[in-house]
């Protein structure tokens, strides 16, 4: 049983490693030529070799008669037959001799067939290994340019997120200046709003002290008309010495509307020389 599973076995091994078959050599057209020359000639030799064994038995026959016989007629015959017979052997040399130059030239044209096919092989295994090359070179390159390519984007992602957090720093910058002018601007803003406001305040308080004050003096004039006839009536009373202490109180105010009207004149008299003085001056520049 074991021995039979061992042939089994190697039955198996034997079908899987059956080869394909090998492609027919193809013939070339001289050899081919040369061949059914040849073929030709050793058929052609072959029959003439036929024929003069026949011939040969012919001339031995006739040989032997002539001898027994001793007639010329017989001596005649088995010349002929030994003629017939050397020509024969003739042929046969003279195709022998272009069997061997067929031959000859059949050799000679397989030769150069062969090495006409061997070249032919060298140049088809060459082309096939020139295309096996380019199939690697092309391989090669692509696997080249898609590291280069890995290579050359990772490098690139790096410089551009380097650039966009360079973008992004002088950007967050400007808004943050940006965000400070504004917060700036608003307090100035608040601060001027204010600074309004309290002006704002302060005026229409002003204007309330001076309407208080208005309402004061207008309640003081009021109740003054109300308290002139009272106070008339008291002065007719009074002695003149008081009436004397007002005038001479009075007098003061009449000095002061004085100086008021001179100051005015001290100014324009200023103001008037200097314009003279010009006008002299554009005399001169004419002259």
């Amino acid at each position: 049983m074991a021995k039979a599973k061992a042939k089994k076995k190697t039955s198996a091994k034997k079908k899987v490693a059956k080869k394909a078959p090998a492609k027919k050599a193809v013939v070339a057209p001289a050899v081919a030529k040369a061949e059914e020359a040849l073929a030709k000639l050793q058929k052609s030799i072959a029959a003439e070799k036929k024929s003069q064994a026949g011939l040969k038995k012919k001339a031995v026959a006739a040989k032997k008669k002539a001898a027994k016989s001793g007639k010329a007629a017989d001596k005649n015959a088995a010349k002929r037959a030994r003629a017939a017979s050397a020509k024969s052997s003739g042929k046969v040399s003279v195709m022998r001799n272009k069997a061997a130059a067929v031959s000859l030239k059949l050799a000679k044209v397989t030769a150069l067939s062969k090495a006409k096919a061997a070249q032919d092989a060298v140049k088809e295994k060459v082309a096939a290994r020139a295309a096996a090359l380019v199939a690697a070179d092309d391989a090669a390159t692509q696997k080249a340019v898609a590291a280069y390519e890995a290579k050359w984007r990772k490098k690139r992602a790096a410089a551009n997120a380097k650039k966009l957090k360079a973008v992004e720093k002088k950007l967050a910058a400007k808004a943050k200046a940006d965000a400070k002018k504004v917060a700036s601007k608003v307090a100035a803003a608040e601060k001027k709003a204010a600074a309004k406001a309290k002006a704002a305040e302060k005026k229409a308080a002003a204007k309330a002290k001076a309407a208080a004050r208005k309402a004061a003096s207008k309640a003081k004039k009021a109740a003054k008309k109300k308290a002139a006839p009272k106070k008339k009536a008291a002065a007719k009373k009074k002695p003149a010495k008081k009436v004397a202490k007002k005038v001479a109180k009075k007098k003061p105010a009449k000095k002061k509307a004085a100086k008021k009207k001179a100051a005015p004149k001290k100014k324009v008299a200023v103001k008037k020389k200097p314009a003279k003085k010009k006008a002299a001056k554009r005399k001169a520049k004419k002259k």
